[in-house]
């Protein structure tokens, strides 16, 4: 197999140019609107559709599905290209439901920088904790953004103590708010030393109205109108400027301290400001860990891997998206590729840029880019492609669900398309799939982290597949994978307090009640290795349902 020979300043070049970043978020932190937002100012979107009465408005252009356009919330993750002052940014957007953190845990494996939404009236919240831990773990840059600031709020420098306090992160304000709630009148830019005092638009549908001033410009006062304002906002500068540290970029690039900045994306103040400063801050592109050591973006073999599955993007054609983060190299339409796991070469055909639902042929990527590809069934979450010397990247694992059901077809005449959607779904990880250990009962098992995730796979398969199905809950609430497999579980005998099921590549799972039966079978059984993760497969098939 013959592979292409890139120059090396292009791929210098290329990488340099593209940033690529997830949004992490609270349910209700605004982080749909926030999207649509920097879409707005980056010129990818000429007017914002609002997020509040969406049945009276058009709706959220990262929010494709059906359901998610019913509840208003997101469900899926989706990726959002678009160019803005001479870079590509890759935007991937996240679920910002709990009920799908798992999707935004594999999301965030594709990313190379955070953005952390968090309400400012709220701070920091269970959800976004979670997800920052992930973040913590990849030791991804992360960049905050206080939201709802024309909203009663806490105090900003409450806000930042939180951070510093409870995730142990340096905190740097780009830009400290003027006022807050009814009194929010913009944002003072550290970094230019100017206010930018904004204008309200309705729905904040079109790029806000914005008043610049240079620090020390006489106009201020009169133009704030309140001059108590004014002098609140001088002693909280002064104090950010004397006590709180200095930008540290390396800090920064090892998500060891987080770039503040403050805002309302719902009527456009600071986010153009939050844009900028991301551009100039954000790390690009960078190396990954594979098999082989670290593969470095600039290296000229293409390689990428396969983050995340999506069935029925169009439900016209039934069509199965393969996301792919280029890792390096250069990628071409109709390249021929090694696939680490099968084994075997797969031509590339059919590429796809991808604008949420939207797509259009693509001729080339580069590292930092999200390409979408049309999965016959050849793609899994986790999955190398490359050419050149063999390689795997590391996969993503599975995490531990809390709820189960079994899935049952009460109509057998529509076993096909129940195997079918089950199985699809499955293989973009809308919900992990288990069986009994009993062979006399083929009715997968649902594994989820949240109840919604249950309803998603019972919508879609009506509305995608046109199969109805009943779910019939069961006790359990913790799940362990068992180290060593079959053979160590033999060992240990018989167990109380726990059943035993097997996943989608037949290894055994233990089932518990709850934390404390979990804890109780492991400190009966030393030497049973639980796990809370599955260890990534390759080179195997899941089993057929």
């Amino acid at each position: 197999m013959s592979t292409q020979v890139v120059s090396a300043d292009l791929l210098e070049t290329e990488v340099e140019k593209r940033r690529n970043f997830a949004i992490i978020s609270h349910p209700d932190a605004g982080k749909t609107t926030l999207t649509e937002k920097l879409l707005l100012y980056g010129g990818a979107i000429h007017e914002a559709g609002a997020v509040k009465a969406r049945r009276a408005q058009r709706h959220a252009t990262s929010d494709w599905m059906e359901m998610e356009q019913q509840r208003g919330i997101s469900i899926t993750s989706t990726v959002l290209q678009f160019d803005y002052r001479d870079r590509r940014i890759n935007l991937l957007d996240t679920p910002g439901h709990q009920d799908f953190s798992e999707d935004t845990y594999r999301t965030l494996a594709a990313a190379d920088n955070a953005v952390m939404l968090e309400d400012a009236a709220k701070g920091l919240e269970p959800q976004t904790l979670k997800l920052f831990e992930v973040c913590k773990m990849r030791s991804l840059p992360i960049f905050t953004f206080f939201n709802k600031m024309d909203r009663p709020a806490r105090e900003p420098l409450e806000l930042l103590d939180e951070i510093e306090q409870v995730l142990g992160l340096q905190t740097y304000a780009v830009n400290w708010p003027i006022g807050m709630g009814d009194r929010f009148r913009g944002v003072f830019d550290r970094r230019k030393h100017q206010f930018h005092l904004f204008e309200r638009t309705a729905h904040g549908s079109k790029e806000a109205g914005v008043t610049v001033l240079d620090l020390g410009d006489p106009r201020i006062e009169e133009l704030l109108g309140d001059q108590d304002l004014y002098y609140q906002f001088k002693e909280e500068l002064e104090m950010i400027e004397e006590i709180g540290p200095e930008l540290d970029l390396e800090a920064v690039h090892a998500g060891k301290m987080t770039p503040v900045f403050f805002g309302s994306a719902m009527t456009n103040f600071g986010v153009q400001l939050f844009l900028d400063a991301f551009l100039d801050y954000a790390l690009k592109p960078s190396p990954r860990t594979s098999t082989i050591g670290e593969v470095q973006p600039t290296t000229e073999d293409f390689t990428g891997f396969v983050f995340k599955l999506q069935a029925n993007m169009d439900p016209k054609h039934r069509d199965r998206i393969a996301f792919v983060r280029v890792c390096s190299g250069k990628f071409e339409k109709d390249m021929v590729v090694n696939h680490a796991r099968l084994g075997k070469n797969v031509r590339l055909s059919h590429p796809q840029k991808l604008f949420a639902q939207g797509r259009q042929s693509l001729e080339e990527a580069f590292p930092g880019d999200v390409i979408g590809l049309n999965n016959p069934g050849v793609f899994a979450i986790g999955d190398t492609i490359y050419q050149g010397k063999k390689l795997e990247y590391e996969g993503i694992p599975c995490f531990s669900p809390e709820l189960f059901a079994y899935l049952r077809n009460p109509n057998p005449s529509k076993f096909k398309q129940f195997h079918k959607g089950v199985t699809e779904l499955r293989e973009e990880g809308a919900v992990q799939i288990m069986f009994s250990a009993d062979e006399a009962k083929r009715d997968p098992i649902l594994a989820a982290v949240g109840q919604l995730q249950f309803e998603v796979v019972q919508f879609r398969l009506q509305n995608e597949y046109n199969v109805e199905t009943r779910l019939e809950m069961l006790p359990y609430s913790v799940a362990r994978w068992v180290d060593g497999g079959w053979e160590a579980l033999e060992k240990v005998g018989r167990l109380f307090n726990t059943v035993t099921v097997k996943d989608s590549w037949g290894r055994p799972v233990l089932l518990f009640r709850n934390e404390w039966n979990a804890q109780q079978v492991e400190g009966e059984n030393p030497e049973l290795k639980l796990s809370k993760t599955a260890p990534v497969v390759a080179g195997k098939e899941p089993e057929d349902l």
